[in-house]
C-alpha cells in the first residue's frame, strides 16, 4: 500500500523549508544554474554562478561568449564542454526567437539546448512562480521509488506518477522536500533510518 504523499509532506516540513538551493536572481540566472547543476553539486554550483553572473548579465552576453574562456568559467561544475555548448546555443535561440527572455511555457523551455522537464519546471517556479510539474532529479527518483510512490524508472513517468498522487498546490514542494531529505537524511550510500521522520511510512526502512 502507498503511503499518503499528504502525510510524507507533512513530516518533511516539519523539518525542512522547501526551497531550491540555488542561488539566483532572475529566471535567466535560474536557467543557468539549473543547467550547470547536472552531475554537480548546488554548492559547487553557487562558487561558479558568484563569478559568472558578475560577468554575464544578459542571454546576449552567454551567446557572444567565446566558448573556450566560458567553458574555463565553468569548468569546476563537470562536464564542462557539454554544458558551455549547450548555455551558449541555449541563449543564441534566446536572442533570436524570443527576445532574449526566458520563456514562460514547457512547451517553449523544452526546444532549448539542456533543458529538458526537470530543468524546465525547476525554471517555471523558481524563475516565474509557475507550476506545470514537478522537477525529477535523482534524489526525487530514488526517494519516491524507496517509497513506493512509483515503480517507474524513467523520470517523466516518474513525474506523471507523482502528480497524480500530489495535489498541485505541493507540487513544488514535493520536489524540494525530496532533495533535501535526500542530502540530509535518505543519503544514497548510507541512509539514516533510524533517524528518518518517515521511518513508519516507508516500506523500504522495514527490509
Amino acid at each position: 500500500m502507498k503511503p499518503a504523499v499528504e502525510e510524507i509532506l507533512e513530516r518533511l516540513k516539519r523539518k525542512y523549508k522547501p526551497r531550491t538551493a540555488l542561488r539566483y536572481k532572475n529566471p535567466l540566472d535560474i536557467l543557468i544554474a539549473t543547467i550547470l547543476s547536472a552531475q554537480c553539486t548546488d554548492k559547487r554550483v553557487n562558487l561558479v554562478t558568484k563569478e559568472i553572473f558578475k560577468k554575464y548579465k544578459t542571454a546576449e552576453d552567454y551567446a557572444n561568449a567565446d566558448p573556450e574562456e566560458f567553458q574555463q568559467d565553468i569548468r569546476s561544475t563537470g562536464f564542462y564542454r557539454n554544458k558551455a555548448k549547450n548555455i551558449i546555443n541555449c541563449c543564441k535561440i534566446l536572442v533570436e526567437r524570443f527576445d532574449s527572455e526566458v520563456p514562460k511555457t514547457m512547451e517553449e523551455l523544452i526546444t532549448l539546448p539542456g533543458v529538458a522537464r526537470k530543468t524546465a519546471n525547476i525554471v517555471l517556479q523558481a524563475g516565474y512562480g509557475i507550476v506545470d510539474g514537478i522537477a525529477v532529479d535523482t534524489h526525487v527518483t530514488r526517494i519516491s521509488q524507496l517509497l513506493s510512490l512509483t515503480n517507474n524508472k524513467d523520470p517523466v513517468k516518474i513525474e506523471r506518477d507523482l502528480m497524480q498522487l500530489t495535489p498541485k498546490k505541493d507540487w513544488m514542494n514535493l520536489s524540494h522536500l525530496l532533495i533535501m531529505h535526500g542530502r540530509q537524511t535518505c543519503i544514497a550510500r548510507r541512509p539514516r533510518c533510524g533517524e528518518c521522520m518517515l521511518n513508519g511510512l516507508c516500506p523500504s526502512a522495514r527490509l
